[in-house]
């Protein structure tokens, strides 16, 4: 399903609790910027919305049961299958997803929906998404991010891409933010907004 937009439909996944947050000035430019570029924005304040990101024992017990593993995030599903694109919005904590943003992975990325098992092989589910972007924040510097593996970079790029079906991808990092100065962010926020426009 596509939307009438000149662009389609955009799911943003966003993924900060706090509204004074540099994030939030993030998630602010991305959804202004893509709204006016002609894209249908579906803006998915994870928090706001009070997403529950625990996978619970019934849900594990009944993860492979097809179709009726999405019943607890109907709603969700069917926001995803409905997107053209993808852009996550998030910071990066313990060099980890924030744990709603995790756990939306782990409750909606589902057999038959990011995935699908044919003759015991993993083969993408998500194929409507033709975009994949994500704008992410670190308190600490690019090189502390290398030498821990960057393991927020690699789960965007390979395993949420490859469920995507390999679409066109793009992860956009503020790192540093513990020392950054004013016209950094600034910078960052110009860059977003750039990036954005020519999604």
């Amino acid at each position: 399903m596509s939307s009438a937009s000149p662009k389609g439909r955009v799911l943003v996944l966003y993924a900060h609790p706090c509204p004074e947050s540099f994030n939030a000035a993030v998630h602010e430019v991305v959804v202004e910027t893509l709204a006016k570029s002609g894209w249908e924005v579906d803006d998915c304040d994870l928090n706001r919305e009070g997403f529950f990101p625990v996978l619970t024992e019934i849900e594990r017990r009944g993860y492979h049961d097809e179709p009726e593993n999405i019943e607890p995030v109907r709603p969700y599903v069917e926001r995803i299958q409905a997107a053209d694109a993808i852009v996550m919005v998030f910071p990066v904590w313990n060099f980890g997803y924030p744990a709603i943003l995790k756990g939306f992975l782990d409750r909606v990325f589902l057999p038959g929906v990011s995935f699908k098992l044919i003759d015991g092989k993993v083969r993408p589910g998500l194929t409507n998404i033709k975009k994949l972007y994500a704008c992410a924040t670190y308190g600490g510097t690019r090189w502390r991010a290398i030498q821990n593996a960057d393991p927020p970079r690699k789960c965007v790029t390979r395993a949420v891409w490859y469920a995507c079906g390999m679409p066109k991808k793009k992860y956009i990092a503020c790192y540093d933010m513990n020392r950054n100065t004013e016209p950094k962010l600034k910078a960052h926020l110009e860059r977003v907004r750039r990036e954005m426009e020519a999604m």
